[in-house]
């Protein structure tokens, strides 16, 4: 998947478009995700430890991937993601770095992976 627990995404489709939220959890085997404040449905529960009360309660539910895009950091757009590939060394030990780009401007997101290089 392209995006991760904790990327700020911009809903593209659906009920909540437009809407803005940090992605709380993933669920790759479904390809799907939770954003907060995005789609918010109400469930009926019964009382239990946590809520003796019982009632009804709000809370978000998961939405298809393919629903949202990635924030840009840097310019707070809607942009696409991509992977880049650097060697870097250290001393005498040779790195490569995969990292995540935002397609728009060229930042770095983050690094995906650190792994050395044998000679």
């Amino acid at each position: 998947m392209h995006i991760k627990k904790g990327d700020k995404v911009k809903v593209i489709s659906g009920k909540d478009k437009g809407k803005t939220g940090v992605i709380l959890s993933v669920f790759p085997n479904k390809e799907r995700i939770l954003v907060e404040g995005v789609n918010i449905v109400k469930k009926h529960t019964k009382p239990n430890q946590a809520n003796p009360q019982g009632g009804i309660v709000s809370l978000e539910a998961a939405i298809h991937v393919s629903n949202v895009m990635f924030v840009d950091p840097k310019s707070g757009e809607p942009t696409r993601i991509g992977y880049k590939f650097e060697e870097k060394t250290e001393g005498d030990k040779t790195f490569r770095i995969k990292s995540r780009v935002a397609k728009k401007s060229g930042e770095v997101i983050d690094e995906i992976s650190k792994k050395e290089l044998k000679k």
